[in-house]
């Protein structure tokens, strides 16, 4: 399971290094083009921010393994330890069922969009929207990885970029 899980995040984390090197790439591109020969590529806006979408909802789930996102810990904090696991297992509960809602409700949305067309790229708008429920497909697929040591000690799975780093409060 612990091999999986290590496939999973390397090929989700190489995903999102390739929407990103893709971005700039097209840009980039995009602006030579233009002062090179005073034409554009009518399509690297459209295409840059669909790439932007797609890594906005890819990477949801790599913030959450190693809480990158929004949390308030008053109330966590606050209750005897029991208590907190308590908490921390409805929070994960909590969690699930909304990422799997958003999961249906992106594809209602997705499948609904798939007859119109973007205005630049004429690709259906099925494969931008599809980013939504994709992105939290992962994101439950990175919780399921995580509640255990969450619920449990309240932790998050450092990245290695993190283990690699020193404590910032031990200096």
């Amino acid at each position: 399971m612990k091999r999986l899980e290590e496939i999973f995040v390397a090929a989700n984390g190489w995903a999102l290094i390739a929407i990103l090197a893709a971005m700039p790439l097209i840009v980039g591109a995009n602006i030579s083009l233009r002062y090179l020969t005073g034409h554009s590529l009518p399509w690297a806006d459209e295409a840059a921010r669909y790439l932007m979408i797609w890594m906005t909802f890819g990477g949801a789930g790599l913030a959450l393994r190693v809480g990158g996102h929004v949390a308030i810990t008053n109330l966590q904090d606050a209750l005897p330890g029991r208590l907190q696991k308590i908490l921390r297992g409805v929070i994960c509960l909590g969690l699930l069922v909304f990422f799997a809602f958003m999961v249906q409700v992106g594809v209602e949305y997705a499948l609904r969009m798939q007859s119109q067309l973007t205005p630049a790229l004429r690709m259906p708008f099925l494969y931008v929207y599809a980013a939504m429920p994709v992105g939290f497909g992962l994101l439950i697929v990175h919780l399921l990885f995580i509640a255990r040591p969450f619920v449990m000690a309240g932790e998050y799975k450092p990245g290695d970029e993190d283990a690699a780093l020193p404590d910032a409060q031990n200096g």
